[in-house]
């Protein structure tokens, strides 16, 4: 038995493959991806604790941001950019100063984060910032850690759709206080750099909103879409840090009507 075991191991790890970022392996395939991504995002729409704007009564709204986000996805640095779905949700919230991603490219940001930006940039670098999370596909490196046995058990008995189910009703539940590592918020901060290094954005854009965080004297109160760690200030610096060695441009976009953008959300 134990040997049928470890022939099944070896296949999974060989269907699973290497990741497109760091070739290392990953036991959730980029199909465990989308499966997982496309269910959670049923999960939260079907969830009265989200309120998801409409697409046709706020299509002013989303026709901005998805331009920003295209224009992202577009840079040629999303290794996945081909595989996932890249869908964009705007959350009804002016309390909430958050965003997230889920697995398969699934992005949400609260209006309370949009409205409390100053500007575009800003923003972008948040948005930079969770598609990096999506596509370094760090929600699958954490839940391997945890969930790995469980699911090749699950797939030996035949029973994965039933586990990535329960999977998608525990992420959906916790989606938008989804934590992680130290490193992986760093290697996000740095990607959402190089991302909008291509792009008209300033590249160091994801710093705004930490300046502003320390601004108001709120370092110890920053949302859980950026963490607490490491701190506002070292992230700034890091940020800071990873713009020069791109040595992008750091000019923030005039004119953007991003104004415009804020004033016709609800």
């Amino acid at each position: 038995m134990k040997k049928a075991i470890w022939f099944v191991l070896v296949a999974l790890l060989a269907i699973s493959g290497c990741d497109k970022n760091d070739n290392t392996i990953l036991l959730f395939s980029v199909v465990d991806d989308k499966k997982l991504g496309l269910q959670v995002s049923q999960e939260i729409a079907n969830d009265p604790a989200y309120t998801i704007l409409s697409r046709t009564q706020y299509t002013e709204a989303y026709q901005y941001l998805d331009a920003l986000v295209l224009e992202i996805l577009d840079g040629g640095e999303i290794a996945y950019r081909d595989e996932f779905a890249w869908e964009i949700h705007i959350l009804e919230d002016d309390n909430t100063l958050n965003a997230f991603a889920t697995p398969g490219g699934y992005i949400y940001v609260y209006t309370g984060l949009i409205k409390y930006l100053d500007n575009v940039d800003a923003l972008a670098g948040v948005m930079g910032h969770e598609i990096a999370h999506a596509d370094l596909r760090h929600t699958s490196r954490t839940m391997q850690k945890q969930y790995g046995v469980s699911l090749l058990l699950s797939v030996i008995l035949g029973n994965e759709a039933g586990q990535l189910a329960q999977m998608a009703a525990q992420l959906a539940g916790n989606a938008a206080g989804l934590k992680f590592s130290r490193s992986h918020e760093t290697e996000s901060d740095e990607r959402s750099v190089e991302y909008l290094a291509t792009t008209q954005y300033a590249c160091d854009g994801a710093k705004l909103f930490f300046q502003k965080i320390e601004a108001s004297g709120q370092g110890g109160g920053t949302p859980q879409f950026l963490s607490t760690h490491p701190s506002p200030a070292n992230r700034i610096a890091n940020i800071e840090a990873k713009a020069t060695e791109e040595g992008c441009d750091t000019q923030q976009v005039a004119n953007s009507g991003y104004a415009a953008f804020q004033a016709s959300l609800p």
